[in-house]
């Protein structure tokens, strides 16, 4: 199974890491990490990842995964990236997303009519492209399958990994892999972390990058999504 996954600049890494380190597993599996040219590309963790692959070395593939992270608004008005992810999301067998890459997959026409979910701080922008939000960890509606925020790309793809090939081989792969989560803090969901602390974060998110929203809700109008 040939897995491809869509490499910019500014993403979170771990949206991308951790899904291919699991997914990695597959029998057979080659892995790519694309993006428009070879040279190295930034991270939000402040290092950079090498590309195995560029978008016209990768014109298909089995299963296409976008990762979220601060530069999506970027890739969604970079026209070579979302004609990428148009392309071979519209021959993959599977169609995949982490975090806020479901906001570039709804960008590219391939969420429309589908069950999705993402970082529970951009649920609202789902519907924007069509998609119907689910608050989940993960969800998987026919051939599409998102997950949440950042970690829960760990929990996509062990689930992801269970309907291609089989639940034994996903169990295996997360006993190889020790993934066995016991958090020192009960705070990962707004549920959980409460009131307060989600509008900390909502209030450094926004001091962070004031204008991600409006710029998504300027790219949904341009591409036609909404009036």
């Amino acid at each position: 199974m040939h897995i491809a996954f869509l490499l910019f600049p500014g993403v979170t890494q771990l949206d991308l890491t951790g899904p291919a380190q699991f997914l990695s597993r597959l029998p057979g599996a080659k892995v790519d990490l694309v993006w428009e040219t070879p040279d190295p590309v930034p991270t939000d963790a402040g290092f950079a990842i090498l590309p195995t692959a560029t978008f016209a070395q990768v014109p298909r593939a089995d299963l296409l995964c976008v990762p979220g992270g601060m530069g999506i608004s970027a890739v969604i008005d970079h026209a070579p990236a979302l004609d990428w992810v148009r392309q071979v999301g519209a021959e993959a067998q599977w169609v995949t997303s982490v975090c806020t890459g479901a906001l570039v997959l709804g960008a590219a026409g391939l969420l429309r009519g589908y069950k999705a979910t993402t970082h529970w701080a951009w649920h609202d922008m789902l519907p924007l492209f069509g998609a119907e939000p689910v608050q989940a960890r993960h969800v998987i509606d026919r051939n599409r399958a998102t997950g949440g925020g950042v970690t829960a790309g760990i929990d996509f793809a062990l689930a992801l990994m269970a309907r291609i090939a089989g639940e034994d081989t996903a169990r295996a792969v997360q006993l190889a892999l020790e993934y066995d989560p016991a958090p020192p803090f009960d705070a990962g969901s707004p549920a959980k972390a409460g009131e307060a602390l989600v509008g900390v974060y909502t209030r450094r998110a926004d001091r962070l990058a004031p204008t991600r929203k409006a710029d998504l809700i300027a790219s949904a109008h341009r591409l036609g999504y909404i009036p």
